[in-house]
């Protein structure tokens, strides 16, 4: 197959990961096609998975299975989920292996429930880390308060860990954080540190959502559209800043990843806004972008191949600072998103038991 624009990202140094996983998907012989393409990647949520079994029949004959095998609908949906996580991650292998262990990862989240519980994140974390049973995983855990140490704790243990949920800098910083305390203490044990993968995952077009809402109220619609931008260029300078340090170096000579930034929610919300809006400006090296598929489809029909982050890193502050002169509080928008992001999910993932225990209630009638 000749050369592809997700092959030209890469050499800019962003791999794309798909946001999204179904068995059709698998089946079609579709992600086998699109990992040619240059595909690195995939990550999955409530939602997703809310969307992928609720919606077709494609797992009906397995739902039944389980209700007769008398599990309850979150065995069930583990089941479902975990079997997709592992044919995701085998058919990516080839990327995991190739990239010398870099890329190629399936990210599956723990249940959203357990966002403000750290034992609780920890046990359910180890549980799914072993069932799935694949090098190429990342178990997702949301970067709360309580879920922060989970995450210093599972990283030391050598989990690949997904940080998801981000959306302000402090937050951020904590994560940074986290990871480097992690790589010291595997350090400090003689542990091998190249083993350990991780992403910190920035929420994007939400961002915008509520930040232009509020511009317009406040009559400023010159600023539309760009305090999500702003915000993650700002996230990929703390990540600039954490690996010119000498802390970073020394756990980096004895052979520690960088964690990436990765754009996650980069689908365009507000249908005067280019569709690629939240993919063409924030291409950069060390990042990972994961775009649902009609994003992925428009960006391979008309994206641009240039870093476009780098150039908005130059008047990202000055933007922030306007939007914060133009009466709309960033880190508040922010903070705020983070709960939200934990209730919509737990949300679908309560939808997505509902639609299982339908099934089961049917059946058993």
């Amino acid at each position: 197959m000749s050369t592809t624009k997700l092959h030209e990202l890469q050499k800019l140094g962003q791999s794309i990961w798909l946001d999204f996983i179904s068995r059709k998907l698998m089946d079609s012989g579709e992600l086998d096609k699109l990992i040619k393409e240059g595909l690195r990647g995939m990550t999955s949520n409530p939602t997703i998975f809310e969307q992928s079994i609720s919606k077709s029949s494609e797992y009906d004959r397995d739902i039944q299975q389980g209700i007769a095998s008398g599990w309850d609908a979150k065995a069930i949906y583990e089941s479902l989920a975990i079997a997709d996580i592992r044919r995701a991650a085998d058919a990516l292998r080839v990327v995991f292996d190739e990239s010398g262990e870099a890329d190629g990862f399936v990210s599956l989240e723990v249940a959203p429930a357990l966002a403000h519980d750290t034992a609780g994140t920890m046990q359910e974390a180890r549980r799914l880390w072993k069932s799935v049973d694949r090098p190429n995983l990342m178990i997702k855990v949301p970067g709360t308060k309580e879920g922060v140490p989970a995450i210093r704790t599972l990283l030391s243990e050598g989990l690949n860990i997904n940080i998801t949920l981000l959306f302000s800098l402090e937050q951020y910083r904590e994560v940074i954080e986290a990871y480097m305390q992690s790589l010291e203490i595997r350090l400090a044990a003689g542990q091998n540190l190249s083993q350990v993968s991780s992403v910190a995952s920035f929420f994007i077009s939400r961002v915008d959502n509520v930040a232009d809402k509020q511009l317009s109220e406040k009559n400023h619609p010159e600023l539309a559209s760009k305090a999500a931008i702003a915000n993650a260029c700002e996230a990929y300078r703390l990540y600039l800043d954490s690996i010119a340090t000498e802390r970073w170096k020394k756990v980096k000579a004895s052979g520690a990843r960088v964690q990436r930034p990765l754009w996650a929610s980069t689908s365009t919300k507000n249908p005067a806004y280019s569709d690629i809006l939240y993919v063409q400006e924030l291409i950069a090296k060390d990042t990972v972008n994961t775009l649902p598929p009609v994003t992925l489809d428009a960006f391979k029909d008309h994206g641009r191949l240039e870093e476009g982050l780098l150039r908005n890193l130059k008047s990202s502050r000055q933007t922030l600072q306007a939007i914060a002169d133009a009466g709309v509080d960033i880190n508040k928008i922010t903070f705020d998103l983070i709960e939200d992001g934990v209730k919509k999910f737990a949300e679908s993932f309560a939808q997505l038991l509902g639609a299982i225990e339908k099934k089961l209630t049917a059946e058993q009638g």
